[in-house]
């Protein structure tokens, strides 16, 4: 099942366990971050069955340093596993404070893009309420609920720092080989729209508190012979990247 997933698990992709795997965007802003804003494809992707994988979409805002322990990220997107007990997928986790009966927190994503048919997205909006430290959700312009200030030490009283974008997945080699578990569409960045995922639009607050659309930033990818993403501008989706892969294949052993 795609689940809305919403999470504080101290886990980014440069500081992620082993056997996670990404392709991402980033952008590094020393003067902080108070909110990201983009728009993301909803795809169904498969994962290896038999295994305690995942294979996630998602927003990360980043504080702190990777060395300390006290590390702290907000992150937001869609999941697709095969057990339930990655971080916190539903309301019965602490900490996040739901405010409108709209959108369940747990639910569902429906309906799903398809390999050259419909797409699907949604766009997801994470921000600061710099008066009393909350960090604010939004889906589709629907105000879902707030992380408050009392969960975080860096960021309770200051901004993110770093910004993250994209897919990440459990590589767990269980049958002596990569992953069969996709990424996205489970299709390579370079296939496009309409057969790969996508992140569009991608917007940053900065640390005057103005809405910003991203100019530039850098693509991550740990594995690309198994995954991929590939960056682009245009008038209407502004910048944004396509990303995913299948996993286990020819050059992905």
């Amino acid at each position: 099942m795609v689940r809305a997933t919403l999470f504080n698990r101290g886990t980014v992709p440069y500081a992620a366990e082993e056997g996670h795997e990404y392709a991402i965007g980033e952008v590094v802003y020393l003067r902080g971050v108070y909110g990201t804003a983009a728009t993301m494809s909803v795809w169904n992707p498969s994962v290896e069955h038999g295994t305690h994988e995942f294979s996630l979409s998602q927003i990360w805002l980043v504080a702190g340093h990777y060395n300390e322990s006290d590390l702290n990220t907000i992150e937001a997107g869609w999941q697709r596993d095969t057990y339930q007990n990655t971080g916190c997928l539903n309301l019965e986790c602490p900490g996040f404070v739901q405010v409108t009966s709209e959108f369940a927190i747990g639910s569902a994503f429906a309906p799903t893009s398809s390999y050259g048919g419909s797409q699907y997205d949604v766009t997801m909006f994470i921000w600061k309420d710099t008066n009393d430290g909350n960090w604010w959700l939004s889906i589709d312009s629907i105000v879902i609920g707030y992380w408050p200030a009392r969960l975080f030490t860096h960021l309770a009283h200051g901004p993110a720092k770093l910004v993250q974008w994209g897919g990440e997945v459990v590589n767990s080699r269980s049958y002596g080989q990569h992953t069969t578990t996709q990424m996205g569409s489970g299709h390579f960045a370079e296939e496009g729209y309409g057969k790969a995922g996508f992140f569009r639009n991608l917007k940053i607050i900065d640390y005057l508190s103005y809405m910003q659309p991203v100019q530039e930033f850098v693509l991550q990818t740990k594995n690309p012979t198994c995954y991929t993403a590939k960056k682009g501008y245009s008038e209407e989706w502004g910048s944004h990247f396509y990303y995913g892969g299948p996993g286990y294949n020819a050059l992905c052993p």
